[in-house]
């Protein structure tokens, strides 16, 4: 009987922690990693605001394309008179 070794063995622990930080300060230095970790939190922000978009857009279309065909006439409807308006002014 075969063993099966995993790809990645588990989350590194405290010395391979330390290393890994050791080498982000020696290749970022101390006064940039902050500024790297908050475009990093910013840009996964980013992703998941777009997912989130995405993913109800999907739903949207499975729920069938009766709810958009109302909303594109209201869209029509509205913008025709607020252009209306504005040529008025």
């Amino acid at each position: 009987m075969s063993t099966i070794v995993p790809l990645f063995p588990g989350i590194p622990g405290g010395p391979e922690l330390l290393i890994v930080l050791l080498v982000l300060v020696l290749l970022f230095g101390a006064n940039k990693i902050p500024k790297l970790a908050r475009s990093t939190g910013q840009a996964m922000g980013e992703f998941q605001r777009g997912r989130n978009e995405i993913e109800e857009e999907l739903k949207q279309m499975e729920n069938g394309d009766e709810d958009d065909e109302e909303d594109e006439e209201t869209t029509t409807a509205t913008s025709t008179s607020t252009s209306t308006s504005s040529e008025t002014n």
